[in-house]
């Protein structure tokens, strides 16, 4: 079970590990998470990037994902998911993540990019920087699958150091790029699950764009962190929202 549990707007987070809150929970229309890094990528990372703003070596504080982890995830996804799924990853991750995907059941669509262009040079200088992450995209429901971007190109670019950064989460997503993904595979009043919840930034987006987020993280730290910030999203949501297009009708909900 969990530990805690907040209901902040329309969001609902639960301090707890996901592979127990999960379980406990109902169906959903999309999964959109940022799982922990690769071994490789996680331990790299560790060694040679530095925060864009202070200048100091990042401390990551969490391990790298496990393949229980990323077994679970789509496994879960296959039963109480009618939309999409999405995981970021780094590069080396995307063939594992198509794997897992695959093998629970779902129809895995494509390896999508963000573009960093504000990320941080390579400091040692032994290798180019790593200046994007990619997005494992998979449909968990029937029949064909359905987003609201048409033909566009899976390319998202957006700094990672926005004005309204807080900062506090070594791998904090920014608002604007959550918010477009959101806006893209899922539709108003959708219920989005994240169970990787972090600093909060998926239930941020989900607040500011009218959909039904849950989120779930481990650590008490970024637990808090994100109920303060998913508050501050529904007090001010008004300053945020933009009016979405209306679903077209064929659409309809994931249900």
């Amino acid at each position: 079970m969990w530990k805690r549990k907040e209901v902040i707007g329309g969001q609902t987070l639960y301090l707890g590990d996901c592979l127990e809150v999960m379980p406990q929970l109902g169906r959903f229309n999309a999964v959109v998470t940022d799982p922990p890094f690769e071994a490789q990528a996680h331990s790299a990372m560790i060694r040679t990037q530095k925060s864009a703003k202070s200048g100091e070596a990042i401390e990551l504080g969490f391990g790298a994902i496990t393949e229980g982890l990323r077994s679970f995830i789509p496994e879960w996804a296959a039963a109480n998911c009618s939309g999409w799924m999405l995981a970021f990853c780094q590069v080396e991750g995307v063939a594992a993540w198509r794997d897992s995907m695959e093998r629970a059941g779902l129809k895995y669509k494509r390896g999508m990019v963000w573009v960093k262009p504000d990320s941080s040079p390579q400091f040692n200088g032994q290798m180019p920087a790593q200046g994007f992450e990619c997005i494992a995209s998979a449909w968990c429901g029937n029949g064909h699958s359905r987003w609201n971007g048409g033909g566009r190109r899976g390319v998202f670019t957006h700094n990672t150091n926005q004005p309204d950064r807080h900062g506090l989460h070594p791998t904090e997503k920014p608002n604007p790029l959550m918010r477009e993904i959101l806006g893209l595979f899922t539709d108003p009043g959708n219920q989005v699950i994240d169970p990787f919840m972090g600093s909060g930034t998926t239930l941020v987006a989900c607040q500011r764009l009218g959909r039904n987020g849950t989120g779930i993280e481990l650590d008490p730290e970024y637990f808090e962190i994100a109920c303060r910030r998913v508050d501050e999203a529904t007090r001010q949501k008004d300053l945020f929202v933009a009016p979405d297009a209306p679903p077209k009708a064929e659409q309809g909900n994931f249900f």
